[in-house]
């Protein structure tokens, strides 16, 4: 099922055809992508679904350019990715690519704007002091302009991927990665980073949110669904709820 109309008018930032990824385990072949084709516009704020062994992450390793397909094309912001050297691909995903993990990847015992300065240390565009002005500007965008020199250790989980969203944005990347970027935080905290999602969004980020957590697709704007290694739905979701409405409403925790 899908109801994507191919929108010429609008910029495409990711097109795959018929991607496919084959691995080899012991004597046998496991197909892991069979055939994935879709396009992502500028703009959109896409959930990507499907339980485990669904091809979820073997989908999400071919978007972040950490793997290539066996056969088929994507194409990320206009460059095909398939037949890329491994350092092209680190350059390409550097430059277009903002990850958010899970588990945040930051560095330990590095302060907040050290850790979304990052990603600037590889573009020659940027000095020491605009590296710094950048990461300030990053942490100021997600809410944390008054934690710039706290480290890792001193942050909350929400205040850890809130870093972690910083440095995805400081580069202004063709994308926004997430994966299950809300996986390890409570309910009240994961609402405030579906917020923050919603609100790059409505700047006109394209955000992709790769998760198992099917309620988070009522906050996004399409949902693709995997299944065996297909994709078996893609849909708009044309009654996009608002994760601030879901934050006020939730009970308040005097605990916290």
């Amino acid at each position: 099922m899908n109801n994507v109309t191919d929108n010429n008018d609008r910029h495409v930032v990711i097109e795959l055809q018929n991607v496919k990824r084959e691995f080899k385990v012991g004597d046998e072949i496991v197909h892991a992508l069979r055939g994935i084709s879709f396009k992502i516009y500028e703009g959109e704020f896409v959930t990507i679904m499907g339980t485990s062994g669904s091809g979820k992450s073997t989908l999400l390793n071919q978007l972040g350019c950490l793997d290539t397909p066996t056969s088929g094309e994507y194409i990320l912001d206009g460059t095909p990715v398939r037949t890329m050297s491994k350092s092209q691909r680190a350059r390409l995903r550097n430059r277009k690519i903002g990850f958010v993990f899970q588990n945040y990847n930051l560095l330990p015992k590095t302060t907040a704007v050290e850790n979304v300065e990052l990603p600037l240390m590889y573009n020659s565009k940027y000095n020491a002091s605009q590296r710094r002005e950048a990461a300030v500007k990053a942490l100021q965008a997600v809410g944390l302009g008054d934690r710039l020199e706290h480290k890792s250790n001193q942050m909350s989980g929400g205040q850890m991927q809130r870093v972690a969203i910083a440095r995805a944005l400081v580069n202004d990347p063709a994308v926004i990665l997430a994966d299950e970027a809300t996986g390890n935080l409570d309910t009240r905290t994961s609402f405030e980073m579906l917020v923050l999602f919603q609100n790059l969004h409505a700047q006109g980020r394209t955000i992709i949110f790769v998760t198992h957590n099917p309620e988070i697709a009522q906050y996004s704007s399409r949902n693709i669904m995997l299944r065996d290694g297909k994709i078996r739905e893609d849909t708009i979701n044309n009654n996009i709820l608002s994760a601030a409405d879901a934050l006020a409403a939730l009970p308040v925790n005097h605990d916290d």
